[in-house]
């Protein structure tokens, strides 16, 4: 039996808006209309980001709420809500002239909205540059804890996001060995954020080796290839064992100078995984791999 590959689709992120790409999705409505036909084509995992009425970004767990059950109600894909939130909106905090920080309070509302069955978890500090703006992203060893704590007590699956090898081996690596997350892991490698995020790393070949050989021991993870970096990321990934994530989150355009759609790039993912031999998991495959509780025994 040839190997299963989770599909995920990012539909959304929290730093894009309409007038980069009219293609993305914002309202509830148009995510979780997006996330059902990417279903149809062989999505299995969606990453939700929320966003307010004027199209930026939040947390609100009432708006992740309105997002998770629209989507419920047309498929049983897996739901991942960001604890990242966005680069705009709710999230940014003024420390001083030249620097602002990401709202931490605001940020980890994304645990409380129902039906989440898996939430990012950032376990580390960095700052993401922004129209010409410095934003401290400060998730701190004991910040780290905390969520990884109250994502356990909750039943919620870590998605363990890593920027760097120092992201491995510090608080993922530690935070595991220490009980607050179960095996499988799940790590979602980020390559070719470098320009935007300071410590991120571009992808290479040997880069995405390199993390990969540090992973500890019983994680199953996916690349996310920023930009035009995603093709050939996830591609590799895929190869080296990997699961694959695509989506407007990561990544605008189809090719060079033509916007892409989330469907287009599901199918196009999708081609490539069977193309290559492997099969797409279903859903309740992926809540196998995954270790997640099926759908019809987990909280509402």
């Amino acid at each position: 039996m040839s190997r299963k590959v989770i599909l995920t689709v990012a539909p959304t992120g929290g730093m894009a808006t309409k007038e980069a790409s009219p293609h993305l999705p914002v309202t509830p409505q148009e995510i979780a209309d997006d996330v059902a036909r990417c279903w149809e084509a062989g999505a299995s995992v969606v990453a939700v980001h929320a966003r307010r009425s004027d199209g930026l970004a939040t947390c609100d767990p009432e708006v992740y709420s309105e997002i998770n059950t629209l989507i419920r109600e047309r498929t049983d894909i897996v739901i991942n809500n960001s604890t990242g939130g966005g680069i705009h909106g709710d999230l940014p905090v003024k420390l001083n002239d030249d620097l602002w920080e990401l709202d931490w309070n605001e940020r980890i509302k994304g645990i409380e909205g129902v039906g989440c069955e898996m939430a990012t978890l950032d376990s580390h500090t960095i700052t993401a540059s922004y129209e010409g703006r410095e934003h401290l992203v400060t998730t701190t060893p004991s910040r780290s804890r905390w969520l990884a704590e109250q994502m356990l007590a909750r039943g919620i699956k870590p998605e363990w996001e890593v920027f760097n090898l120092g992201h491995i081996l510090s608080d993922f690596a530690e935070l595991t060995a220490a009980g607050l997350d179960t095996k499988p892991y799940y790590c979602n490698i980020v390559l070719g954020g470098h320009k935007g995020f300071q410590g991120a790393l571009p992808y290479t070949p040997k880069i995405l080796q390199l993390l990969v050989e540090h992973l500890p021991e019983g994680t199953e993870w996916g690349v996310s290839g920023i930009g035009p970096t995603q093709l050939p990321a996830t591609t590799h990934g895929l190869l080296l064992g990997g699961h694959m994530r695509v989506g407007l989150e990561d990544n605008l355009y189809y090719s060079r100078g033509r916007l892409a759609t989330n469907l287009e790039l599901v199918e196009r993912a999708a081609r490539i995984i069977t193309e290559l031999g492997y099969e797409i998991a279903t859903p309740t495959e992926a809540r196998e791999i995954l270790g997640l509780r099926h759908l019809d025994s987990a909280a509402a």
